[in-house]
């Protein structure tokens, strides 16, 4: 593969993060020291730390950590001797005042997260991380649900309040190799900074589109380790760094330490199979954020109801991150319909 980029592929492991989504945000201390030290012996590049939903996500509505954040990132940050600490923040969810304290705890890397078409709500955040001297990453979610024109104009935005890298951020999991290509193309033709890419894995094509962006410049890689992330989890880590490696690509990460974190600390963690099931699939089918499965399992249960029904109702109503008080009007309104013979 012909890379088209310089620079080198810098990897964010987020299974510390986006894998909080699995486990119903229940990390406890044990079970992030472990992994950060383990993912820190293999030589990751940035390990992602924070509520699933980023900085100030622990709410009845996005789900209570077991443990305070900020706790979790100081175990992380203590632990690791190499790898930087990196945390999500999605203005309106995190403020300024987790973001200092964060920053104060040991984490040096921030990507600030909006919905592809409000990358304007991030100024504030992207210039005060700057301003604390943090690394600082845009990331456009919900990519998919954009033209290439509109995200390059987000992306563009990013960049002008003194983001270092923009993320194409495909939150549903719903891209083709095709779309990946035009989008990572296009803001590497656009931007003067970095591009990212983070896949979601509900139409099992992840590594394939990782690879399609890598080949197109990105050089900012999402993975979470035993595909531990929301929906069917990401873009599988370890798998990726296999394949990498078989294309003659150098990463620095031990591949062998990452197969074994992957068996022996990240499998007896996870509550069950991270395999893509039928939620997962409808997530990617219909174009719906990849954190909203868990929501919409238990209203479907609470409704009676079939949470395929809910997930491609969210996916009609263009539904985005944020939003998941929105899954029990729309379970609401359609066990109505049901009621009533609609």
């Amino acid at each position: 593969m012909k890379r088209n980029s310089t620079l080198p592929l810098k990897f964010t492991e987020v299974c510390l993060r986006d894998g909080s989504h699995v486990m119903a945000h229940q990390f406890s201390e044990k079970q992030v020291y472990a992994a950060a030290k383990a993912l820190d012996e293999a030589g990751m590049h940035y390990i992602e730390v924070s509520h699933g939903d980023g900085l100030g996500g622990s709410t009845l509505q996005y789900g209570r950590s077991l443990i305070d954040e900020m706790k979790l990132i100081e175990i992380a940050a203590g632990v690791c001797k190499q790898a930087k600490i990196a945390v999500l923040l999605l203005p309106g969810i995190g403020t300024v005042h987790d973001l200092r304290q964060a920053r104060e705890l040991g984490a040096s890397l921030v990507r600030v997260a909006t919905h592809v078409t409000e990358a304007d709500v991030s100024q504030q955040h992207i210039r005060i991380a700057r301003e604390l001297g943090m690394e600082v990453m845009g990331f456009l979610m919900m990519a998919h649900s954009a033209p290439v024109e509109k995200l390059v104009e987000q992306a563009r935005l990013m960049e002008s309040y003194g983001a270092q890298g923009v993320y194409v951020t495909d939150s549903a999991g719903a891209m083709l190799p095709h779309e990946v290509k035009e989008k990572i193309s296009a803001l590497r033709n656009s931007l003067d900074i970095e591009v990212g890419f983070h896949a979601h894995n509900n139409l099992s094509v992840a590594v394939a589109n990782t690879l399609v962006a890598i080949e197109e410049g990105a050089t900012r890689i999402d993975g979470s380790v035993r595909c531990l992330g929301a929906g069917a989890g990401n873009t599988q880590t370890e798998v990726l760094l296999a394949v990498l490696d078989r294309m003659g690509m150098e990463t620095g990460i031990d591949l062998y330490r990452m197969m074994d974190l992957a068996e022996d600390v990240i499998g007896p963690m996870l509550p069950g199979s991270q395999e893509i099931r039928k939620g997962s699939l409808a997530m990617g089918y219909a174009g719906v954020y990849s954190s909203f499965l868990l929501h919409a399992e238990r209203a479907g249960k609470r409704f009676g109801l079939d949470s395929r029904d809910i997930l491609i109702e969210l996916g009609r109503r263009k539904a985005v991150g944020g939003q998941e008080d929105l899954i029990i009007e729309v379970a609401a309104e359609l066990a109505k319909q049901v009621k009533q013979g609609v």
